[in-house]
């Protein structure tokens, strides 16, 4: 996957996350507009999207590191 597949995944996640999201509803809710975007090519862009927007919305960063944390915790299982 390209960096700017990466970053369109990305500003996705932005824009569908909530404080109260599962990662399960948020992959869902990723993969409807990116289907061919595996689990991990989204835990990456989740991780490139708290670096480029931190300081924006620190709220919903912290809920995409949860996220990213999470799946790349299962994968190295």
């Amino acid at each position: 996957m390209d960096a700017s597949e990466l970053q369109a995944i990305g500003d996705t996640l932005m824009r569908v996350v909530t404080p109260d999201m599962k990662p399960k509803d948020l992959l869902k809710a990723v993969r409807k507009l990116h289907p061919d975007a595996k689990k991990k090519d989204i835990a990456r862009a989740a991780f490139h999207a708290i670096i480029a927007n931190a300081d924006q919305d620190p709220g919903k960063s912290r809920n995409l590191q949860a996220f990213a944390l999470a799946e790349r915790t299962q994968q190295s299982e």
